[in-house]
């Protein structure tokens, strides 16, 4: 039937993959029209297709009664379980910004910690605008990195509870993760290099420009005693 997980799928934080979604939730996507119309015999290759369609991200809308067409692909997703390399495929991929969004909702899902972090915090360089639904019915813009950090330390996005997952700091105590250098720090870091580095040629060409007034000192002081001796001998000849 369309409602069940497919029987290869594994348990997910011991239970069935679909039970992350709550049962009023999964009530309501099951008898959401968009999944009678669009979820049915749904591969993890052709819904693909149904992602490249969407136009927005959210849970619920109007009264917590209708999902929104990216839930019930998440809750198909839990369903197919697909290999973690598609996932992945659905997150690198750049043209599709609602199926990139679809992947990291996916991955926080069902993923570890570490995997969850390693991933998704790549994709805080992307500041694309996202069109958010929310509980009223009405169009919010939200930016992927925005969602992403949703998704990192929030408790609920678009009306499911994630699973909990440590703090960064206490994997990076076990060695588990390794610290996170933001791009700010990383422009800083080239920015010190690079204010060094002048340093160094300023301090290199200030040099040189004091080894030249020394060595033009040097000649200065020698051709004085050079001339007195050139007149000397010059005399001389002329005696």
């Amino acid at each position: 039937m369309a409602n069940r997980t497919a029987k290869t799928a594994k348990s997910v934080h011991g239970q069935n993959p679909q039970f992350l979604v709550e049962m009023i939730i999964r009530s309501r996507i099951y008898e959401s029209l968009y999944w009678k119309e669009n979820c049915f015999a749904l591969t993890a290759a052709t819904l693909v297709e149904r992602a490249a369609e969407l136009d927005c991200v959210g849970g619920v809308h109007s009264g917590h009664i209708k999902p929104t067409p990216f839930l019930c692909l998440t809750l198909k997703l839990l369903q197919l379980q697909p290999e973690p390399e598609i996932i992945l495929e659905y997150i690198k991929q750049e043209e599709f910004k609602y199926l990139r969004a679809l992947g990291a909702y996916y991955l926080r899902l069902v993923g570890t910690a570490e995997d969850i972090y390693n991933t998704l915090e790549g994709l805080y360089t992307d500041y694309r605008r996202l069109r958010f639904l929310n509980r009223q019915g009405d169009h919010e813009l939200l930016h992927m990195d925005e969602f992403v950090d949703m998704l990192l330390r929030e408790e609920r996005v678009c009306d499911v509870i994630l699973p909990r997952i440590p703090h960064r700091y206490v994997l990076e105590l076990a060695d588990k993760l390794e610290p996170r250098v933001s791009r700010l720090e990383e422009m800083i870091h080239s920015s010190d290099e690079g204010d060094d580095s002048d340093a160094d040629d300023t301090r290199d060409s200030e040099a040189r420009g004091t080894d030249s007034e020394d060595d033009e000192r040097s000649r200065r002081s020698m051709r004085g005693p050079l001339r007195d001796k050139s007149r000397q001998e010059v005399d001389e000849d002329e005696d």
